[in-house]
């Protein structure tokens, strides 16, 4: 009888629940600043990047292959040429962003 009477005395705690929701809110809330949010920017970012590439542009595929964008098709590909002479059809979803960003990039010159 008495560990009977220790448990329902734990049981009957005040704040131990609130707590408890408390503490679940909060891992809630830091588990989506820090996933779920930048997640969600990035992939915004990266349908507003492949939305405005046009003929002309120079990209890298996730594969690596670069080139330059000899046609962008309905049907959500783009034909590159890799070199001259040389070109390829892919889908859209296939260009890497940040690859792209920093072969378009100016060239920083050395400070000295």
């Amino acid at each position: 009888m008495y560990t009977i009477y220790l448990l329902q005395e734990t049981a009957k705690s005040p704040g131990f629940g609130g707590f408890q929701f408390i503490f679940l809110g909060l891992m809630i809330l830091v588990f989506w600043l820090f996933f779920i949010r930048p997640q969600a920017k990035r992939a915004k970012n990266q349908k507003v990047f492949i939305e405005n590439l046009g003929k002309g542009d120079k990209i890298v595929t996730i594969a690596g292959i670069h080139g330059v964008i000899n046609k962008v098709n309905d049907d959500g590909t783009l034909n590159i040429e890799i070199s001259p002479g040389s070109y390829i059809k892919i889908e859209k979803s296939a260009i890497s962003m940040d690859w792209t960003s920093a072969l378009n990039k100016p060239a920083v010159a050395d400070k000295k």
